[in-house]
């Protein structure tokens, strides 16, 4: 499989290199000449444009800054679109919107190619190692056979589903680190200083106060994500959800850490 790698910034280039150390036939591209010639040292093409990198690979993977600069590198005149053509496969790595990702993606299905969105999660440290995340949407076939591409620039790969469900995800995982970090600053603050002025934790302590009210000062803490369930009129935990949680691991002698 030839590979072409559009965008070799703090992840693509990373990325890219992966690919090249395990012995993929890669082609690149880039604005900046200085991030193309390292990897062309090692033995990667460079190409003149994205259409002409479409054109000559298998598999079309763009890693970029932004929607806005994958809308232009996919729809320019000399974009990666008007390169493609049957059973090419375009993975698009970047951080993006899934509405934007499915509407790309139609302009993919056009040229009877497949397109597929792979965000990654971890950091440029872990994608530098080969050791980050990848979530992947789109066509399961699609999905086993680019794998052993993903394989080697990732090193836990999981398949989401349709295409725009891993962007879904990847901006979930984003979400979800942003918050934690916050409340982490304010773990450490009141480790250091207990009369600290706080943001996250009052608004915690009313959000459970609520919880309380709702479903009893014996309801157990996990509880809490009901108070979003009633308010949109959804259901996000599974058949079978315990009434009591329950420990399934078997007791082992304690240890010092």
């Amino acid at each position: 499989m030839k590979i072409g790698f559009i965008g070799l910034g703090n992840v693509g280039g990373k990325l890219a290199s992966s690919l090249l150390r395990n012995n993929f036939d890669l082609t690149v591209r880039d604005l900046d000449e200085r991030l193309t010639k390292p990897l062309k040292d090692l033995g990667a093409k460079v190409a003149k444009s994205a259409k002409e990198l479409a054109e000559q690979t298998d598999l079309i993977i763009t890693s970029l800054p932004s929607p806005e600069v994958s809308a232009e590198v996919m729809e320019a005149s000399d974009g990666i679109i008007n390169g493609l053509s049957e059973n090419k496969i375009w993975l698009e790595m970047s951080t993006t919107d899934e509405n934007e990702v499915k509407r790309l993606g139609e302009k993919v299905i056009a040229k009877k190619s497949i397109p597929m969105d792979g965000p990654v999660s971890g950091g440029c440290h872990r994608a530098a190692t080969g050791n980050i995340a990848i979530f992947v949407g789109g066509e399961r076939k699609a999905f086993e056979k680019i794998l052993p591409a993903l394989t080697v620039m990732g090193r836990k790969v999981l398949h989401t589903g349709e295409l725009g469900s891993a962007s879904v995800l990847k901006v979930i995982t984003n979400y979800l680190a942003s918050v934690h970090l916050v409340a982490l600053g304010e773990a450490w603050t009141i480790a250091k200083k207990l009369s600290a002025p706080l943001e996250i934790s009052p608004q915690i302590v009313e959000i459970f106060k609520d919880g309380q009210k709702k479903y009893g000062s014996r309801a157990w803490s996990s509880m809490i994500v009901k108070r979003m369930e009633d308010l949109n009129k959804i259901n996000f935990r599974a058949n079978g959800f315990p009434d009591e949680l329950i420990d399934n691991e078997p007791e082992e002698k304690g240890y010092e850490i």
